[in-house]
């Protein structure tokens, strides 16, 4: 049996697919579900804490609208190349070392934050943590996928999209009661501990057996399987038969430049809705006259939708599929979003931007956590994921730009119509050219590069 080396189409006899598929959900699961979400919570947290510091920053004269346009932007910069170098990183040293750094980059800068002399260093540290958060989010649900029995799936994946959709909610509340009393240094404080207790707790989280087996690495494969196997309920099922060893991926077919367009521009559209649209938020209500304390108490009533919704992508995802919650969402978010505007006064307007956010983060969790990263395959699922993510972060780095000329020229409808363009284009994009992974084994979904077809029987 091979040990080391990368050999990429040798016929393996670990059978790492069928035999984590034939598992049932355990203790490993839930460990394993834990370690990555802890990270993906405190990088939910930096990375939804700018919502919360930017209106402070500029009520304090330490910033300015423009500024806080560049800080945005900064953070997306960083996250395209965060995303584009965990993705091949992790494809070829594997998931778990990628994992690790981005979480000593994200904290380190984040202590760098806490300590900036002006809005100049402070967006500079912004840049740095944003290359850690890219890394997290491709990283984190791409290698959470690899482990998880087809069956249950979509529910796991949501669980662990819970952690950010949490963190929203969190990160608002802990601004609201930190913010106007001890100012915004201390949010990047407490991002920068919790990055380093997390990085700690999983510094012994099992490698993909998917991802040794296609490297060669049997023998590693075996031992990590063997673990995962002993914490799992006796006896197991046999394993189905080991699929037939298949090239490498090429990523200039016809079917992964597909599936490449149908996630680029899924991610695409939630970078532009979430950050161009939430991390505004209260700044908006600032700039409409209400207190700092007030706004973060708005905002703070809208992001409850980030976990509600979370809770509703995982309840549905492996009942109704993932690509029908996608296009389904997508349209219901632009349905609420033209109502938005004209909500009025502030309660009836934070409402709406509750139910506003809550189908917005149905897409969010389904788009992110489950259907990205199951459009992949093993050898190039980090590079395909993070391909995605560093298109979005592009659009997302320009999302800012976009907003600010427009809120100054239309006010909150102009941004609003902007959002519901980039939904309704996602919605169209997924249902004419996704395919649907519910209930598929990932070698099942893979791209097979020998006679140029996808395995698109569950396309429709």
């Amino acid at each position: 049996m091979e040990s080391t080396g990368d050999r990429a189409g040798v016929k393996s006899l670990v059978n790492a697919g069928a035999r984590l598929d034939r598992l049932p959900a355990s203790g490993f699961h839930r460990r394993l579900a834990t370690l990555i979400g802890a990270g993906m919570f405190f990088d939910g947290f930096d990375l939804f804490l700018a919502a919360n510091v930017l209106g402070a920053l500029a009520q304090s004269g330490f910033s300015n609208l423009q500024m806080n346009g560049r800080f945005a932007s900064a953070t997306f910069i960083g996250m395209t190349i965060g995303a584009l170098c965990s993705g091949w990183i992790g494809d070829r040293l594997g998931r778990r070392v990628t994992y690790q750094v981005n979480l000593l980059i994200f904290g380190g800068a984040s202590v760098a934050a806490a300590l900036a002399p002006d809005m100049e260093f402070l967006i500079a540290a912004r840049f740095v943590m944003g290359i850690g958060l890219g890394a997290e989010i491709v990283v984190g649900y791409a290698s959470f996928t690899e482990f998880l029995p087809p069956a249950v799936r979509g529910r796991w994946l949501g669980i662990l999209g819970m952690p950010m959709q949490i963190a929203l909610f969190v990160g608002a509340l802990v601004g609201l009661l930190i913010i106007p009393s001890f100012g915004w240094r201390p949010m990047f404080w407490i991002a920068a501990v919790g990055a380093g207790v997390v990085w700690y707790m999983r510094k012994n989280i099992p490698e993909s057996p998917r991802w040794l087996e296609h490297k060669g690495r049997f023998d590693e494969a075996e031992a990590v399987l063997r673990r995962i196997e002993a914490q799992c309920p006796q006896p197991l099922p046999p394993p189905a038969a080991a699929a037939a060893a298949r090239a490498p991926t090429s990523f200039y077919s016809r079917q992964f430049l597909q599936r490449l367009f149908v996630g680029s521009v899924t991610v695409i559209v939630l970078n532009v809705v979430v950050f161009g649209f939430l991390t505004f938020v209260p700044t908006f209500f600032v700039k409409a006259g209400f207190s700092v304390q007030k706004s973060l108490g708005f905002s703070t009533i809208m992001t409850l939708g980030g976990p509600v919704g979370g809770f509703i992508a995982l309840y549905l995802s492996d009942r109704i599929g993932r690509k029908k919650l996608l296009v389904g969402s997508a349209l219901l978010t632009a349905l609420v979003g033209c109502f938005y505007p004209y909500a009025g006064n502030g309660l009836l307007i934070t409402l709406v931007g509750f139910i506003l956010v809550t189908v917005l983060y149905v897409n969010s969790t389904t788009a992110y956590s489950m259907f990205v990263p199951e459009l992949f395959p093993t050898d190039v699922r980090l590079r395909g994921v993070g391909t995605c993510h560093t298109i979005g972060r592009i659009a997302g780095a320009s999302a800012p730009l976009m907003v600010v000329p427009l809120y100054s020229a239309y006010g909150v409808a102009g941004v609003i119509a902007l959002m519901v363009g980039f939904l309704l284009a996602q919605a169209l994009v997924v249902w004419t050219l996704g395919i649907e992974p519910r209930f598929q084994s990932l070698e099942a979904l893979d791209v097979t590069q020998a006679d140029g077809e996808a395995v698109e029987a569950v396309a429709r």
